[in-house]
């Protein structure tokens, strides 16, 4: 019985922020699987011409059913500041969704064998008086619904979907602007881990890399003991949006140390320093008991001598 009117649930979304170029993604639900490549992309377009691009969705060879793919285009966006994103419906779209007006995809359905793969080709037409800056979405590969067998017309079946994103940027005048909100350390730890927080705003209108650098050494000494000059931390960071980000280190379980933060995006820099007191809570709960214990001492010391005096 083909699948009419019943509840889907929508498993193995998977939206794939980690690199722009290269990465593939696998989705499964009983027997069947779904692969997608590349997970993301970034590209430039020139107003008034026309891009041309595709995806490869392939059915792996460990699938033991046919698969019905449907491939549909929605807007992009991220949902708050630790950088999740979602595929925004059309009613939340933005100046920054155009794009999914310029877009059409060729061959958007298709059937595909156990170890079979398919170029889904796309076209993007760029108006001659599209804005500068960036334009995201993401075309969304699923299982088509009409396609998918059940055996009771009232069940929860599961609805294999994958997103490959479009990171766009159409040519032109471009503001990278952007604010640095916060960059924190921590003065006093009850753990070993430091972490080092900061927060960064793109006030303009493309994507960009916010980079992270930490320093961590002892006091009195000029050796690090943790840094990540080589390796910078990093965020992508979407326009019109705000970043949380965090920077570990692992330090001694005790000690005084001194730290610095360095966080940079389109051109603006902030630097903080601090000392850092690491002290494990029950070391401090061993020197609170010390005090406490001396002090009830010098009391009662106190009162002996001034009854001996009597």
């Amino acid at each position: 019985m083909k699948k009419t009117n019943i509840k889907t649930l929508l498993v193995a979304m998977l939206v794939s922020v980690m690199s722009l170029f290269g990465l593939s993604g696998r989705a499964m639900a009983a027997g069947r699987a779904i692969a997608l490549s590349p997970m993301s992309q970034s590209i430039v377009l020139i107003p008034g011409e026309t891009y041309y691009g595709g995806i490869t969705v392939a059915n792996p060879a460990t699938s033991t059913e046919d698969l019905h793919y449907l491939v549909t285009e929605m807007p992009f966006y991220p949902v708050n500041e630790n950088g999740e994103y979602v595929n925004a419906d059309y009613s939340t779209r933005t100046n920054m969704n155009m794009i999914v007006d310029w877009i059409k995809v060729d061959n958007p359905t298709g059937t595909l064998s156990p170890n079979e793969e398919r170029t889904v080709s796309f076209s993007i037409s760029v108006p001659y008086d599209a804005p500068a800056g960036g334009q995201y979405m993401a075309l969304l590969v699923r299982e088509n619904p009409d396609a998918v067998e059940i055996e009771d017309s009232m069940a929860v079946t599961e609805i294999m979907q994958m997103a490959h994103v479009i990171y766009a940027e159409v040519a032109g005048e471009t503001n990278e602007s952007a604010e640095i909100v916060d960059n924190y350390i921590p003065s006093f730890l009850f753990s070993n881990t430091l972490e080092a927080s900061s927060t960064v705003k793109n006030n303009g209108n493309v994507h960009t890399y916010a980079k992270y650098t930490l320093q961590v050494w002892p006091m009195g000494s000029d050796e690090e003991i943790c840094t990540n000059e080589e390796e910078a931390g990093s965020a992508f960071v979407m326009p019109n949006t705000e970043i949380y980000h965090l920077e570990k280190c692992d330090l001694p379980m005790f000690g005084f140390f001194n730290a610095k933060q360095t966080v940079a995006i389109f051109g603006e820099e902030s630097v903080v320093e601090k000392m850092i007191i690491v002290c494990p809570l029950w070391l401090l709960f061993v020197v609170v008991v010390v005090v406490i214990s001396a002090i009830v001492w010098l009391f009662s010391l106190s009162k002996k001598r001034k009854g001996s005096r009597r």
